[in-house]
């Protein structure tokens, strides 16, 4: 920009991970070899270039084609070349399948990292990728499946092609679970599934939301007589025939343009079992510790990307004869989403620690309760940043209008906010001593309103167990409250600390930017670096 024109244009052509000092430093900590190849990266989803691809896949959405020219079914997707590149961007870094293929410390921090940074540039094609990674553990439970599939998981290279699986060096899951009349409650489904003499299974019946319909694969929930079971569904038959799923059509979708999600109906599609008849729930209850994790970490991105690109403009753009970033009402507002958005980033990067390490508080509890907590808060961060634009960021010429419309997905996809909540009072009813634990820990908090607050929630959750469900979801707040306030105590510094408990346990609510910060200045120069 220039002082005479005062227009700011959009934060692009920088290294997103080296312009982030509050992520580099943990990686430091967590994932130090992650840092020269997410700092390429970095670069690579910062320039000008893949800013287009961004806008270009989500201009040009996905558009199915039934029938060919002659009228026979195909059911093809066709895709802008951005999504191919994009996608083939994130395999290319192992993304998708590192954290299963290695045993490498750190590893779940490189990749919560790399989703991260990526997720701050286009969201869309994080979907496969988050499918296709939680499809991992749930197949290597059942090695003749997962053993001839397995180099293919684990591939770097992106296959674009519309192909059997046995022709393509990698492959893409995606899922198939929710139904007209069911929704959450995957026990109403009504999709059958026949076995045959062959041991495979016949699927008849619909999907409602069948995600990324042209995935290699999908994993899809059906009924046989023991009850809901998963299965294994391939795009195409062994002989190499093209399954008998049919699209109906693609969703007309709020967000996640980029993204394709379709409703189709099975008309005995070939399929194999994937666990236990009658288990397919607690298969996918497995899987969804995985997809929502990547929820959480997809909605830090958001929140990230929001207030950058809102910090860039206030500290360029003048108004009242002086710079926006200098104003004190603005300065509120900017350090308010700063300490959003690095209380999510680190609360995410532990979060994948307890998954690398097996803990249950983490990986149980506290991860639907995260999930619940920040992917809620990407929906209000986000339109406060496009408000700072003003109209500059209401239009869809820019990226905010994008982050606006793409931050209520996470909250809705692998649990509603109140399924999230409930799984949270679940964790704790099967593992009170794991709570309890944390609780005990929180309790040890250097911050008083910390310690107030643990006490409060061990005071409910020990109260009568008929009243906690109608406050699960103050319960889940008051759980990541409490985590993120230690984190941000452990590790960021002492002003950022202070203003986070400062601002987070006390009764004005939640409106951004409602309690004046004295180091707010700090506090923002702090979040992004030149």
């Amino acid at each position: 920009m220039t002082a005479a024109d005062n227009l700011v244009d959009e934060w692009v052509g920088q290294n997103l991970l080296t312009t982030d000092p509050a992520l580099l430093a943990a990686l430091r900590e967590a994932a130090p070899q992650a840092i020269e190849p997410l700092s390429r990266y970095g670069a690579e989803l910062g320039s000008a270039e893949t800013a287009q691809l961004a806008r270009d896949a989500n201009r040009h959405g996905p558009v199915l084609r039934q029938l060919d020219a002659r009228g026979r079914r195909i059911d093809a997707v066709d895709f802008h070349p951005a999504w191919q590149a994009l996608l083939a961007m994130y395999r290319r870094q192992g993304l998708v399948a590192d954290v299963f293929a290695t045993d490498t410390p750190g590893r779940w921090a490189q990749f919560a990292a790399g989703c991260y940074l990526h997720g701050q540039v286009e969201a869309g094609s994080l979907c496969p990728a988050t499918m296709t990674q939680a499809a991992i553990p749930v197949l290597q439970k059942q090695p003749e499946l997962f053993a001839p599939l397995r180099d293919k998981f684990f591939s770097r290279e992106h296959d674009p092609l519309d192909r059997p699986l046995t022709e393509k060096p990698s492959i893409w899951v995606g899922m198939g679970m929710t139904e007209k009349q069911g929704g959450s409650d995957l026990r109403r489904v009504t999709t059958e599934a026949v076995e045959q003499a062959d041991g495979s299974y016949a699927i008849t019946g619909h999907k409602w939301f069948f995600s990324a319909p042209t995935s290699d694969a999908h994993l899809v929930l059906a009924r046989t007589a023991a009850g809901p079971t998963c299965f294994w569904l391939p795009r195409y038959t062994p002989d190499g025939a093209r399954n008998a799923v049919r699209v109906m059509r693609l969703k007309d979708k709020l967000g996640n343009r980029s993204n394709a999600s379709s409703e189709v109906e099975f008309h005995g599609a070939w399929a194999r079992r994937l666990g236990d008849e009658g288990r397919g729930i607690p298969t996918l209850i497995e899987m969804a510790g995985y997809t929502r994790l990547n929820c959480v970490i997809g909605s830090a991105a958001l929140l990230r990307a929001g207030f950058v690109q809102a910090l860039h403009n206030a500290r360029e753009r003048f108004a009242f004869g002086k710079r926006l970033a200098e104003q004190p009402l603005m300065q509120t507002v900017l350090a308010d989403l700063a300490l959003e958005s690095e209380a999510a980033m680190r609360l995410m990067l532990r979060l994948a620690h307890g998954f690398e390490h097996g803990e249950p508080a983490w990986q149980r509890l506290l991860t639907p309760a995260t999930k619940l907590w920040v992917c809620k808060r990407a929906i209000e961060c986000t339109g406060e940043a496009m408000e700072l634009l003003g109209g500059n960021g209401y239009v869809e010429d820019g990226v905010l209008a994008r982050l606006y419309r793409e931050a209520p997905v996470n909250s809705i996809w692998e649990g509603s906010g109140n399924v999230m909540a409930l799984d949270v009072l679940r964790a704790v009813a099967r593992e009170p001593d794991v709570a309890m634990a944390l609780l005990d820990d929180f309790e040890a908090s250097a911050d008083a309103p910390v310690r107030a607050e643990a006490a409060t929630l061990r005071h409910l959750l020990k109260g009568d167990p008929s009243a906690l469900e109608a406050q699960a979801r103050r319960i889940a707040q008051g759980l990541v409250l409490c985590a993120q306030g230690v984190l941000m105590r452990e590790q960021s510094s002492t002003t950022t600390a202070d203003a986070f408990v400062a601002t987070r346990f006390g009764s004005d609510g939640r409106l951004v930017g409602t309690l004046a910060l004295p180091q707010a200045a700090r506090v923002l120069d702090a979040a992004l670096a030149d």
